[in-house]
């Protein structure tokens, strides 16, 4: 099967350019002096399993970026692609090997993530829709995966000026809803009472949307993969209308 996958590393990769939040979501095709809506959806794409170093991703048989994924990395925003259902492949890069496929269904003018999680040959592809594109400007939105590669359901805590707006149980690959928070310092704790435990404060702003990665094996001896809390931003909320 080997020779198959060189055929979806070289293959063309599916054109893409960055959404930004409350960016329009079309691409125009000029036909005999006309322009018409080419529909798209938007897909942002982490590689959380500890031990995949190259991790690609493909759907429906595309690339979905130019460069494997390297541990927590991600693809840096959202990435235009072809609504409908579309089969989602994540692989190991270097040994051209299938990890897990999914299929979903993307919906037009939507956003989604993608979280490729796991370890030791057992994988998930947890394909999740950003409900993004409605939250006002006036709060800053924090969510969380949980994507250490553990059976137990370590405790998360997320607390803002002092309050707990987050404090709950989460299983393997669970992925939050997104929770309003003031602008400010943000506090983030993962545990399980044994070998589970870590804490992070972040900087929030109110107009940006967060997600947390809590991230990680439990028995690492290797710090880049022991049990940590990262986080990006997925995106700036805008005013612009919406065409």
């Amino acid at each position: 099967m080997k020779k198959g996958f060189f055929s979806i590393r070289r293959a063309l990769i599916a054109a893409s350019i960055v959404i930004s939040v409350g960016a329009v979501f079309s691409a125009c095709k000029k036909d005999s002096g006309s322009n018409s809506e080419i529909p798209v959806s938007g897909l942002m794409a982490f590689n959380l399993a500890p031990d995949q170093s190259a991790l690609g991703v493909a759907l429906s048989g595309n690339l979905l970026t130019n460069s494997p994924l390297s541990y927590t990395n991600y693809t840096g925003g959202y990435q235009n692609i072809f609504p409908g259902e579309r089969s989602v492949q994540s692989y190991d890069y270097n040994k051209d090997s299938t990890l897990v496929t999914a299929t979903h269904n993307f919906t037009s003018q939507k956003y989604y993530s993608l979280f490729v999680v796991g370890s030791n040959g057992a994988y998930k592809n947890v394909i999740v829709q950003d409900e993004i594109d409605s939250l006002p400007s006036t709060q800053a939105y924090v969510r969380y995966i949980n994507a250490i590669a553990d059976s137990s359901a370590p405790t998360v805590t997320i607390k803002a000026g002092g309050t707990d707006v987050v404090n709950t149980p989460a299983a393997f690959s669970t992925v939050s809803a997104f929770t309003p928070v003031n602008a400010g310092d943000v506090n983030i704790g993962v545990a399980n009472g044994s070998n589970i435990s870590a804490n992070r404060t972040i900087t929030v702003e109110n107009g940006k949307i967060y997600t947390v990665l809590l991230v990680g094996l439990p028995a690492a001896t290797d710090t880049a993969k022991a049990v940590q809390i990262k986080f990006v931003l997925n995106g700036t909320i805008t005013d612009d209308e919406k065409q």
